[in-house]
């Protein structure tokens, strides 16, 4: 049976991984960003390859404009099965006594802010119903903090805290709760948090084969297929040479 999945952030790495591996496995997907030309180029790919595909622009951040977008959705999308909670992003490696507060506020505002806005609107209707699934992406950063992660770190904390608590609140109902936590994955991550320093992003992978936004999506496809009784709650994917956080064995 096809399920309606909705995935934020889904215009690049892991929810654009994502999309594209809930479509090969047959799923009807509401897509959200706020590139509004790449959410139409990626629709338009997965369109043409069968797949039912609904787009809605909004930035995570802003709760009105992200309601008044469910308030519009059409009636045969309403009852959304599996929730993607992908939008997220680390900005800075400065020590956090010289942090930027707008930094801070950015990450806090898409990382906790966000995800807790799109869990307000969704996850009523899925108790109502007594059906569902939400695939938080956490981090490996979310188990203990690096040099430099200070407050990216304590957003993937909170996601981890967030995920653990909601799975507590619906555990008389039918609903399942994961968390996925990420270590090193090749996307445009370390673009954004080094506000477009290609080099200083590139070294981020140097001497390691990193994960990829597919390997996260096989992942959360996985989980989302699992047996009803089947609640997979947490799972840390870490590249082969990546043994934490911080701890990256480069060269082999």
């Amino acid at each position: 049976m096809k399920k309606i999945v909705l995935i934020t952030g889904a215009t690049s790495g892991i929810g654009l991984g994502c999309a594209r591996k809930f479509a090969k496995n047959g799923d009807k997907l509401i897509l959200t960003g706020r590139n509004e030309k790449r959410l139409a180029e990626i629709s338009k790919e997965l369109t043409e390859k069968g797949t039912q595909v609904l787009t809605m622009v909004f930035d995570v951040r802003d709760r009105e404009k992200a309601k008044a977008c469910f308030d519009e959705l059409p009636e045969e999308w309403k009852d959304i099965d599996v929730l993607v909670n992908n939008a997220g992003l680390a900005l800075g490696l400065e020590p956090e006594h010289e942090g930027n507060p707008e930094d801070w506020e950015t990450m806090i505002d898409t990382n906790i802010k966000g995800l807790l806005t799109m869990t307000r609107l969704i996850v009523p209707g899925m108790v109502e119903r007594n059906h569902g699934h939400i695939i938080n992406i956490g981090s490996v950063a979310g188990d203990a903090a690096y040099a430099g992660g200070n407050v990216y770190c304590a957003t993937k904390a909170a996601v981890k805290a967030l995920t653990d608590g909601l799975r507590i609140d619906v555990a008389s109902t039918s609903l399942r709760v994961t968390n996925l936590k990420p270590g090193l994955v090749q996307t445009n991550f370390s673009n954004v948090r080094f506000k477009g320093d290609e080099e200083r992003a590139q070294k981020v992978y140097t001497g390691i084969k990193p994960l990829t936004g597919d390997d996260i999506a096989d992942v959360a496809v996985y989980v989302a297929n699992a047996p009803a009784h089947v609640q997979i709650a947490e799972v840390l994917i870490l590249a082969t040479h990546q043994a934490s956080g911080s701890v990256i064995a480069r060269g082999y």
